[in-house]
């Protein structure tokens, strides 16, 4: 039986999400599966930084899904013993998920601006997918419905990912071209998919005064406006 694990973070000094509507289409989407009995879905909320060490040892998963926001090269935002934000920054959480290498195969970051930290994790995790850019609820949570139908149907992890973007896509959404995967097989290279056509080079890379601005906007609550698909933006983005 394959575990995910469903990390959920909303700091009280953050912009509101809709996370309780994404796990429950995540959940719907396995109740309507052939397959449910060999999936189990296990989730947390009001992530703290010290539960990551403690939910990743007791859960053993094979798939971690965190559902939250992102501040770029500033990392992911938890939660502190009050409440309030705490990021956790991108080196760390590689070394906290090279000490589980043996047992995850997938991180999903539905966060925006993750992409950073997907980049890290794949040092040691074979299929990670973030977000490039800021991404709003719906198109967040239109990607994972896409994304666990195909994997409750016993499709393979690219399959997956195209799977997501696409019902993103057939929602007229344009941000079905933020979701990023990085996945290799081991000991036969590694691929890297930015889009229904495999690219080197992902879309609409941030500038480094761009990532820094995310963070900014995280802590002061305000939206941030995207230079390629994000204008007007959509209401509940997850980069605030």
């Amino acid at each position: 039986m394959k575990k995910i694990l469903i990390l959920g973070a909303n700091p009280k000094n953050t912009t509101n999400l809709r996370l309780d509507e994404e796990v429950r289409e995540i959940k719907k989407t396995l109740q309507l599966s052939l397959n449910r009995n060999d999936f189990q879905i296990i989730t947390e909320s009001a992530v703290q930084v010290d539960d990551l060490i403690r939910f990743l040892s007791n859960h053993q998963p094979t798939i971690v899904h965190f559902a939250g926001h992102g501040s770029g090269a500033d990392g992911l935002a938890l939660e502190d013993d009050s409440g309030q934000m705490q990021l956790v920054s991108t080196e760390a959480l590689g070394k906290l998920f090279s000490l589980f290498q043996h047992i995850i195969e997938c991180v999903l970051l539905n966060a925006c601006y993750s992409e950073v930290q997907a980049t890290e994790i794949h040092q040691h995790i074979d299929c990670v997918i973030a977000m490039n850019k800021a991404i709003g609820d719906k198109a967040a949570i239109k990607f994972s419905i896409g994304f666990y139908t195909a994997l409750w149907s016993g499709m393979n992890y690219k399959d997956c990912f195209h799977m997501g973007f696409t019902s993103i896509d057939l929602q007229g959404i344009p941000e079905y071209l933020t979701p990023v995967i990085k996945i290799r097989q081991r000991n036969q290279g590694e691929q890297s998919i930015n889009s229904p056509i495999s690219d080197e080079e992902p879309v609409g890379k941030q500038t480094v005064n761009q990532t820094n601005q995310n963070q900014t906007n995280i802590a002061s609550g305000n939206t941030v406006s995207g230079d390629f698909n994000f204008s007007p933006k959509q209401e509940g983005t997850k980069d605030t």
